[in-house]
């Protein structure tokens, strides 16, 4: 769960610091108040891109920083291992992001710098939104394929079959590849094999082509090298250091036994003479494989000049020189037998494709089982969320064609009232129903999901009355085996609420800010936010109903 959340410039807040704990999460305030900051610092953390301007205006940097407590913190240390960051202490996961005005943003995991792209993936494991238009997903027969998977744990299976199915599309490209292209003529063909010739004849692994690359500079600069090698060997030899150092090793040694301590001045000179002989043996190697052998040095240069030849004509560097060479043996070995390299592709997409078609059997299989499943649940809880009489069924139809996800079509039907013809999502419900119908599939889905931190924005907009009541229990029986976070205009999902913070909004001539209260421990002030509500934060009736929502 979400169990420390701090927030310094974000948008019109200047710092909060909050303490949360699990269960059922209930944000109010008024409309336009500023609800959404604790919503958008939420989906900061999550990963997703913002802009600048939600820094506080005045100000250079704006800082979230989460505590977030796991119970099964394996889920999420699986993640992080494999982003290589540190892993989750005692459970926790404590996640920071900091977005300045000037320069780029700084995200840390655990003490660890990350890239947004990390931080992103780690929120898949952690938070889950459940925003206003969400419901509207639902009239997309794709996401409703999508929900009925998530049910049914496909996940594996799923990843398995995108695996093969890139696999098959690939085979796919291939077989037109070589569909498309023209019959060399025997010329042409030649040429080909000679160009393929002169990338045969050279080494074209990098380090061969370091090694040439080096030899020939050791060629082409040999005359140099040999003066320098040689008045270096000089230097260091008979006629230079080596004939002054026998002086300089016994004045030390007079030195050092008249004084002392000057022995260890006498050691670094005996060291500096061994040191400077090996220096000098080490430059005599250097010189001795300085090979100025004619027939040598014409062979390093011709092939250097094929190399150079080979680069200018395919590539900068010796990895697009072979990829070169390869594609062109490929064409030529396709030259000889295109009518068999076709027939050896199809053969090999086709075994795929059977595969393919097995795992599409399977999916669609564990798709049926999971869709009465599904349906029967979900009709149960619309019943518990003010439909007496609705009906909802997952028609699935299995098709030829491979896709991405399998030869299954999902359609969610729906019927709200007895009588009625069950028909899609689209072409029946309205948007309080629509809601209705998403939150009882996300109820259904609470159990199969594993992320800790589900968020609700407003996810009970278009209902009231009793149906709100409803609507309440529902979420707070989510929160139960989830940290339930709702925002939310009703008093009677508000009052249902095991934790409340509300937003409040304050305005003088020249500023504006916002603050987060956390109203657990104020039961008269619970009590006046529910019946402001209500309609009156001062009416006897309100304040009265607002006590008897809370009891």
């Amino acid at each position: 769960m979400l169990q420390f959340l701090k927030i310094r410039n974000l948008a019109l807040m200047d710092a909060v610091e909050l303490e949360f704990d699990g269960g059922f999460n209930v944000v109010t305030g008024e409309t336009g108040a500023g609800k959404s900051v604790l919503l958008g610092a939420l989906a900061i953390l999550a990963g997703n891109r913002v802009a600048k301007t939600v820094v506080r205006r005045g100000t250079e940097l704006c800082e979230i920083e989460a505590v977030i407590a796991l119970d099964k913190p394996e889920t999420v240390n699986a993640v992080l291992e494999k982003l290589a960051l540190p892993p989750c202490e005692d459970g926790q996961l404590i996640l920071r992001r900091a977005i300045h005005v000037s320069k780029p943003g700084r995200i840390s995991v655990n003490g660890a710098l990350a890239t947004l792209a990390q931080l992103s993936e780690i929120g898949e494991s952690w938070i889950d939104f459940h925003g206003p238009g969400e419901p509207q997903k639902l009239f997309h027969e794709k996401y409703q394929l999508e929900i009925l998977d998530l049910f049914a744990g496909n996940a594996p299976a799923l990843a398995s079959f995108s695996e093969r199915y890139r696999d098959w599309k690939s085979k796919l490209a291939e077989i037109e590849e070589i569909r498309s292209q023209e019959k060399m003529s025997s010329d042409e063909i030649a040429f080909a094999q000679s160009q393929l010739d002169a990338m045969n004849r050279l080494e074209l692994s990098d380090d061969a082509v370091e090694a040439l690359e080096n030899d020939f500079a050791k060629i082409a600069n040999a005359q140099e090298l040999s003066s320098m090698l040689g008045g270096m060997d000089a230097a260091l030899g008979d006629d230079g250091l080596a004939d002054t150092f026998p002086q300089v090793l016994r004045l030390a040694g007079e030195i050092a036994r008249i004084l002392p301590a000057a022995e260890p001045l006498a050691s670094r000179a005996r060291s500096l003479a061994i040191e400077a002989e090996d220096l000098r043996a080490e430059y005599a190697a250097l010189l001795g494989d300085i090979d100025t052998d004619p027939e040598t040095a014409a062979e390093v240069s011709e092939r250097m000049n094929a190399w150079l030849e080979l680069r200018r004509k395919y590539g900068p560097d010796a990895a697009s020189v072979r990829a070169k060479r390869d594609a062109l043996a490929l064409r030529i070995e396709r030259q000889s037998d295109i009518a068999g390299t076709l027939e050896r592709a199809q053969a090999a997409a086709d075994a795929v494709e059977k595969e393919l078609r097995e795992l599409a059997g399977q999916l669609h299989r564990t798709r049926v089982a999971a869709a009465k499943k599904l349906a029967t649940g979900t009709q149960k809880t619309l019943v518990e969320l003010g439909f007496k009489k609705a009906d909802l069924s997952v028609k699935l139809t299995e098709t030829r064609t491979l896709g991405e996800t399998g030869t299954t079509d999902c359609a969610f039907l729906f019927s709200p009232n007895a009588g009625q013809e069950l028909l899609p999502l689209n072409k029946i419900a309205s948007a309080g129903e629509t809601a209705r119908v998403m939150l009882a599939l996300k109820a259904m889905l609470a159990e199969a999901d594993a992320t800790p931190v589900l968020v609700f924005d407003e996810v009970d907009a278009n209902v009231g009355g009793e149906i709100a009541v409803h609507v309440a229990r529902k979420l707070a029986e989510v929160a139960r085996a989830h940290q339930v976070f709702c925002i939310t205009h009703l008093a009677q999902v508000a009052a249902l609420g095991k934790h409340h913070f509300c937003v409040t909004k304050t305005q003088s001539d020249d500023a504006t800010q916002i603050a987060i209260t956390q109203l657990d421990g104020d039961t008269q002030a619970r009590e006046d936010e529910l019946a402001r509500m209500l309609g009156d934060r001062h009416s006897a009736a309100a304040l009265a109903h607002a006590r008897e929502l809370l009891a």
